[in-house]
């Protein structure tokens, strides 16, 4: 019996990290949608890894289980007990790991690092400006950006609507002036807000399309620098095929040359030989 309920354990622990799956990357999402997105990066790649890993633990159980009468190295049992424990430490290592940056991140109590995005990605002042627009996430941290003003703009649109209808009860009613001037202030100052939410917004839109053009801009340059790159190849390489024929020609001339010269040497002997001949001849 102890093969099928470490089996059954392990689908158990397989349902489990995937509940907590669903729960975490949706809380992540919250988390994104909050404007805490350095947040959101790190424990978006810590979700899903337990999951993952007791996956993988159930791939190696079933082959465990299928392999195990052609290979008798250990026993059935023993096998899935050590995998069942590794996939186990593996997943409580993960889920420790996402809980300690939960802890650690509200210890901190920082604001949402969303609002450090507001200002222009065409014109970086400092070195995490820099940075941020030469990171090739600058489309994503825009759109999470513009998703983050989406949400405030839906709940101040919910407290302004809120409001008007609070100040519509006050009015109703006869009780004191100071609470309807009150909520008339706060409502002014909502709207303000909203409305500078919405321009921020609309900003950052026309940053966000200023800068995938200039990237296309980038792209295309690139790409004529490739051609003239490559055109300049093909010209290093007919040259090359020049030079080298040239160079074969030069050694043909040199072989023909030192020919012509030692033929130029003998001809020059005999010449030397036939007028000591002649001389002898005379001399007789």
């Amino acid at each position: 019996m102890i093969p099928p309920l470490l089996c059954s354990s392990n689908v158990i622990l397989l349902v489990l990290t995937g509940i907590f799956q669903q729960y975490w990357v949706h809380q992540v999402r919250k988390v994104r949608l909050q404007g805490y997105y350095d947040f959101s990066q790190k424990l978006k790649n810590i979700a899903r890894l337990p999951f993952a890993t007791i996956a993988c633990g159930t791939a190696l159980m079933l082959l465990i289980m299928v392999w195990q009468p052609l290979v008798h190295v250990l026993s059935v049992s023993l096998l899935l007990r050590i995998a069942i424990v590794v996939e186990v430490a593996c997943a409580g290592c993960f889920m420790s790991l996402y809980i300690w940056h939960i802890h650690k991140y509200n210890s901190l109590d920082g604001r949402p690092d969303m609002l450090r995005s507001l200002y222009s990605a065409l014109r970086p002042s400092s070195t995490s400006e820099d940075r941020r627009y030469y990171d090739g996430r600058l489309s994503d941290q825009q759109m999470a950006l513009l998703q983050y003003q989406r949400e405030n703009i839906h709940y101040l649109s919910e407290e302004v609507l809120r409001l008007q209808e609070c100040l519509s009860k006050y009015q109703r009613t006869d009780a004191g002036v100071s609470p309807q001037v009150d909520l008339v202030h706060l409502l002014a100052s909502r709207d303000q807000e909203l409305r500078a939410l919405t321009a921020e917004m609309n900003q950052v839109h026309s940053e966000l399309q200023l800068a995938r053009g200039l990237i296309d801009e980038k792209d295309s340059e690139i790409q004529r620098i490739r051609v003239s790159n490559n055109q300049y190849v093909e010209e290093n390489d007919r040259l090359r095929a020049i030079l080298g024929e040239w160079s074969a020609r030069t050694a043909k001339l040199e072989r023909a040359l030192e020919v012509e010269r030692v033929s130029n040497i003998e001809l020059w002997k005999n010449i030397a030989k036939f007028r000591g001949h002649l001389y002898k001849e005379q001399e007789t």
